[in-house]
């Protein structure tokens, strides 16, 4: 495959991440569950468009839903939510440790990245951070 072919093998699009990583946060209060009124609200977006949405995260097995049209993380759409949190973790720590991004910037950043790059690519990212931050005099820290 071309390399720039690549970026449509994505298993995940940036809106589809972004309503698992709603649905994760705003389910901890209930129990897992989210209703889709309070996931458009986290997301600013019309409740419509949160149940075109759902559908294909449902059909692809990320979510579940329940007779009260409440909607649940799958087991494996909350391995998606700890893998795209995790990214956006190593991706962000990097932007600041070691380029000395703002905060605010590498906030935006790092969401831009979070579900784009891969496993691989993230663990090597983490690595590079823990040894930059050992390697630096403790008054530079």
């Amino acid at each position: 495959m071309e390399t720039w072919k690549e970026f449509e093998a994505n298993e995940l699009t940036h809106s589809a991440a972004h309503h698992l990583l709603a649905i994760d946060e705003l389910g901890a209060k209930y129990g897992g569950w989210a209703r889709v009124s309070d996931i458009a609200k986290e997301l600013a977006i019309t409740r419509g468009s949160v149940s075109i949405n759902l559908r294909a995260l449902k059909k692809r097995g990320y979510v579940v839903t329940d007779e009260h049209r409440m909607v649940k993380l799958s087991v494996k759409g909350l391995e998606i939510v700890q893998a795209v949190q995790s990214k956006k973790a190593a991706f962000k720590a990097f932007l600041v440790e070691v380029l000395n991004v703002s905060e605010h910037q590498a906030d935006i950043d790092s969401c831009k990245v979070e579900h784009l790059i891969s496993h691989e690519t993230t663990e090597r990212l983490a690595e590079f951070v823990a040894q930059f931050k050992h390697s630096q005099p403790s008054h530079t820290r």
